[in-house]
């Protein structure tokens, strides 16, 4: 692990706090490719063979980290990111640049830890190229602080190229979420894949928005948008699933699962299908539904409070 000396302390400072959150040990380890950004510099970084990483902070503070890795390339452990943040107020603007080669196998998990946060927007936008081929999968969790005073954006725009297998799994389900704006936009090419699947837990006043776009452009291109939206108290949510029937054969399915629980909750989910090529196929599903009275009774006879009831079930929807 390759350690900013200057930034030592922040560094100790931010691994604590996502050991903390994620009981996960890994950031340390030498053996694990690592890339670790407190505020607006990156502070750790470790990597292996195949995999190429460069950072540099723009004058107006925006931390750009280009990530290259290697044609023919199996990375058996998960590459980690760590994104955080430990003044009370700020901005945090990140860029991700991907290039991923041809044939390669590698899984990333991204963890954004904004907690002790009093008011924050923090803003990742992130440039994928993935190669013929190539196997990736990228879980990206956040932990947010409890007071709402957070605004995150986190936007994604891949493009797939032949045969090549994306999935995408954001979680937003452990601590509240603010205010934040999801969108994938996604390009896949002929005989790819793109498995995209949003899971995020509303409480109070937070504010959820997501749009998830599928662009079927090759033949037999394939993709699933699936978001999960559990809300509570006056939470407001968004939802728009898009997908483009583009290439012959194409087949896509977008869906959208809606949860609530609070007279003041305020939640909408729009699916948008075009087929524009004939021999494509496009398909929707969305319910909007709340937790039953029973459910809770269940829980509560056994010694839980409302609170702790509403949590097991949830856990149990999205987590």
């Amino acid at each position: 692990m390759d350690i900013v000396k200057a930034y030592e302390d922040e560094f100790n400072q931010l691994v604590e706090l996502y050991e903390n959150n994620t009981n996960d040990k890994s950031l340390k380890n030498k053996g694990v490719a690592s890339i670790i950004v407190s505020g607006n510099k990156v502070v750790g970084l470790n990597t292996l063979k195949g995999i190429d990483v460069r950072s540099k902070t723009r004058g107006d503070g925006v931390v750009i980290i280009d990530v290259d890795i290697q044609d023919n390339t199996v990375i058996p452990i998960p590459v980690h990111l760590c994104t955080g943040f430990l003044e009370k107020k700020g901005e945090q603007l990140l860029q991700f640049n991907y290039n991923i080669g041809s044939n390669v196998k590698v899984k990333f998990k991204s963890h954004c830890i904004l907690t002790k946060i009093e008011k924050l927007h923090h803003k990742m936008i992130s440039q994928m190229y993935i190669g013929k081929n190539s196997f990736v999968t990228y879980e990206d969790e956040h932990f947010h602080d409890e007071n709402g005073g957070i605004f995150v954006e986190t936007i994604t725009y891949a493009k797939l190229d032949k045969n090549a297998f994306f999935q995408s799994k954001f979680y937003a389900t452990k601590t509240r979420v603010g205010r934040i704006n999801v969108v994938m936009d996604f390009d896949i090419d002929d005989y790819a894949k793109a498995d995209l699947e949003s899971k995020i837990y509303g409480k109070k006043d937070d504010k959820i928005d997501i749009q998830e776009i599928l662009r079927l452009n090759g033949q037999y291109a394939s993709g699933i948008a699936k978001s999960s939206i559990f809300a509570t108290d006056s939470t407001q949510a968004n939802v728009i699933n898009e997908a483009y029937g583009n290439g012959a054969y194409s087949k896509g399915h977008i869906e959208c699962n809606e949860v609530v629980k609070g007279s003041d909750v305020l939640v909408s989910t729009v699916p948008i299908l075009k087929v524009v090529n004939e021999k494509s196929e496009l398909t929707h599903e969305a319910s909007v539904g709340r937790i039953r009275q029973d459910q809770l009774d269940i829980l509560m006879s056994k010694g839980l409070d409302e609170e702790e009831a509403i949590n097991i079930i949830v856990n149990g929807l999205i987590s």
